[in-house]
């Protein structure tokens, strides 16, 4: 008997210019009559969190809203949220913003139902085993395109202790709701557009090539890849695009739904770039990846072939164009406006080798379709500097 595997993407969604004003009849609708906002200040800044609260008011929710959340979450930043959310008597969460708030949201509804702390929830130590009980209803509201964390089951966090971001990860993390509205991604400025566009776009390429059988998941992945290639530039260049604003959500979106499948050795490398060195995380995918594509070709030459297809580049047969993918991905990396290595991004060369330590110790190279040692990591970081 073969082995059994499980496929799943079971999240409402809600997608339109728009919906954002929804959210107080679906919070309701899950019997949420208090509502806690995780947002970060810039969001805040930008006026997207007043229409959230207007529309929970509307649906007769009372709110308060947390901003205190910084690119890269901390454990101090989702315990001082719980904290807060404990205070406010809430019943709800609604998480409004890039991944960082969205991944928060979710952290809180575990901290505030579950007593361990938060490392021993680690996904590299099968943490999710101890995900026991109900957590708090959510909605989460995206406002960049990118992560994917609406959709996704998993909130990334860096522990106090060890400065190392980990992965928690259970099926009762997932948003009850996730609201797609295409106008709120309108004020997010180019670079951070492009960066969050390369994250998804890391996503897609990783899910797809990962080790194991998702049919699913590779289909989802594939269109995911095939909307990065035609709209990232677009969005990039021309913000009040909606159509590729609203495709740049849906590729968002897609990709955190077909990495359930699993990651790979590009997102172990840019884990502790963002730890160490607080690089955003799609500007350390989108610096490492090339490499990535190049270390992989021999494991899957027919999946990086495709890819390259996807993304224009030319070739006759399957050789070629698995040769071709790297060039692809660094030539839409450069329309984008992004650095080119890692040396532009201020991180010293002489601190590669720690880091190719973190990156051997962090657990999403485990699906890569090509099995990484320490070296290996290390030559990654050198190729891509």
């Amino acid at each position: 008997m073969s082995e059994t595997v499980v496929w799943s993407f079971p999240t409402r969604i809600l997608f339109g210019a728009g919906s954002a004003v929804r959210v107080g009849e679906e919070l309701k609708a899950l019997g949420s009559k208090r509502a806690f906002v995780v947002t970060d200040a810039g969001v805040r800044g930008a006026g997207l969190v007043d229409p959230i609260v207007e529309s929970l008011k509307a649906a007769g929710i009372e709110s308060v809203v947390f901003d205190g959340i910084s690119s890269n979450p901390l454990e101090a930043e989702v315990l001082a949220a719980t904290e807060a959310y404990r205070n406010a008597k809430a019943d709800g969460v609604v998480a409004l913003g890039g991944g960082s708030p969205l991944d928060v949201g979710k952290l809180v509804r575990l901290a505030a139902t579950h007593p361990l702390p938060l490392a021993q929830y680690d996904d590299a130590i099968d943490g999710w085993q101890k995900i026991t009980k109900p957590v708090p209803p959510m909605v989460a509201i995206p406002t960049t395109a990118g992560t994917g964390s609406e959709v996704g089951r998993s909130g990334v966090v860096t522990i106090q202790a060890t400065n190392r971001k980990v992965v928690i990860f259970a099926p009762r993390l997932l948003a009850n709701v996730a609201i797609l509205d295409p106008k709120l991604t309108e004020t997010m400025p180019p670079r951070i557009t492009a960066a969050t566009g390369m994250d998804a776009l890391t996503h897609c390429i990783e899910a797809y090539c990962a080790l194991g059988d998702h049919p699913m998941a590779d289909a989802i992945a594939l269109q995911g890849i095939e909307l990065c290639g035609k709209h990232l530039e677009n969005a990039v260049h021309d913000g009040k695009d909606l159509e590729a604003r609203g495709a740049m959500l849906k590729a968002s979106m897609m990709g955190a739904v077909a990495f359930q499948k699993g990651l790979g050795a590009c997102h172990s490398l840019a884990h502790p770039l963002s730890a160490e060195h607080h690089l955003h995380h799609g500007l350390a995918n989108a610096v490492c990846l090339p490499a990535v594509l190049d270390f992989n070709r021999s494991a899957v030459p027919e999946k990086i072939a495709r890819i390259a297809k996807l993304l224009g580049a030319r070739g006759e047969n399957v050789e070629t164009l698995a040769f071709e993918c790297s060039g692809a991905v660094r030539a839409l990396r450069k329309k984008i406006g992004l650095a080119e290595g890692l040396g532009a991004t201020g991180v010293p060369e002489d601190g590669l080798p720690k880091l190719a330590k973190l990156a051997l110790e962090d657990a999403c190279h485990r699906s890569n379709p090509r099995a990484c040692t320490e070296e290996d990591m290390l030559a990654l970081y050198k190729a891509s500097f």
